[in-house]
């Protein structure tokens, strides 16, 4: 009776080791391949990088084939309107509802017209920088200078992170020399690329640029026409704390936060700074199934618990910041609002 009973174990022992292993695909409510479009036209920058970091995770937890294509905002939101099924999903950061703030062409207002997923990274690196000859070493020199009447031009691409944190200067200026905030004068670029350019041509004091496209610069000698220095990181201390200690290239973490508040301090109230942290969510159309939301909900919680995820993003100098999308909808409403005040306060 015992060899009997060993051996109906061992049966199905081994018919449990050969039976397959649950899949995501069995229960997707998401016929087919997923295309992810992107609000950017770049493969290089940091929402194709940070896309693809994420899709891979996922394309490999859904057993599906994942596609990134960057698109720009303009033709990701056409064709997210196109399709409702879930077989289309759009990746962007804050500049999708940015935009609708600044009245941008094309920007629609995605908590109204679409549906607002998951967040799953922050870019804690968008920033501001001077050429390495630039008479202004600090950000207090860039805002004492407008508010006594120097005009000082600010490279940015309208309608976005860029466009807050230039919108945060003239606030600063308007804070301490009110009617002098017009000296913090905006060039409209397009790229990153762009903005560079204006700066290398001196057509820009100042330009928006990032820890990841901009920190090379940063390493030449300062009699290099490419050369520059960092001035200001928008992110909160305490998002920068959370990544590596070697930070990115030979700019250390430490380093890093020397230009965060509290290091660097610009006033968003009497007794307030401003800070801005660039993050990463998802985007779905508006008619989407609830159980396509929450399957990507759970094979979402289901990576990051995993583990792996969190690091790739880190190699990469992007803090993972996972929420649901009810929680990621809660919470970038909120910061809507809070932003949106200050862009309210110098259109009046």
């Amino acid at each position: 009776m015992k060899r009997l009973l060993v051996s109906a174990q061992a049966v199905l022992l081994a018919a449990s080791l050969t039976a397959p292993l649950y899949s995501f695909a069995d229960d997707s409510p998401i016929r087919g391949n997923i295309r992810v479009v992107i609000g950017s036209k770049s493969t290089g920058g940091d929402t194709y990088q940070a896309s693809s970091i994420i899709t891979q995770a996922l394309a490999k937890k859904l057993d599906k084939n994942i596609k990134v294509d960057a698109v720009g905002f303009s033709a990701a939101y056409q064709a997210l309107k196109r399709v409702p099924n879930g077989s289309t999903i759009m990746i962007f950061h804050d500049q999708a509802y940015l935009g609708e703030l600044y009245g941008k062409k094309g920007y629609d207002n995605p908590f109204d017209n679409f549906i607002v997923g998951q967040t799953f990274a922050t870019n804690p690196g968008n920033g501001y920088l001077v050429p390495k000859n630039s008479p202004y070493k600090n950000m207090a020199e860039v805002l004492d200078a407008a508010g006594n009447g120097k005009q000082v031009r600010v490279a940015i691409q309208p309608g976005g992170v860029s466009e807050i944190g230039y919108t945060a200067m003239k606030n600063a200026v308007r804070l301490a020399h009110p009617g002098q905030e017009e000296n913090v004068v905006a060039l409209n670029t397009g790229s990153q690329s762009d903005k560079n350019q204006a700066l290398f041509d001196g057509l820009a004091d100042v330009i928006n640029g990032s820890v990841q496209a901009n920190e090379q610069y940063t390493r030449l000698p300062a009699d290099d026409q490419k050369a520059m220095n960092f001035l200001w990181l928008t992110a909160k201390g305490s998002t920068l704390e959370q990544a590596h200690e070697e930070g990115l290239g030979e700019t250390s973490r430490e380093q890093l936060l020397s230009f965060a508040n509290p290091a660097v301090e610009v006033p968003m109230s009497a007794d307030q700074n401003f800070t801005f942290d660039k993050e990463f969510f998802f985007i779905y159309n508006k008619k989407t199934d609830p159980k396509v939301i929450a399957y990507i909900d759970k094979a979402l919680t289901e990576v990051f618990a995993d583990g792996e995820v969190q690091e790739e993003l880190k190699k990469s100098f992007f803090i993972p910041n996972f929420r649901t999308a009810a929680d990621s909808q809660s919470y970038l409403k909120a910061k809507r609002d809070q932003y949106s005040s200050i862009i309210t306060a110098l259109q009046k």
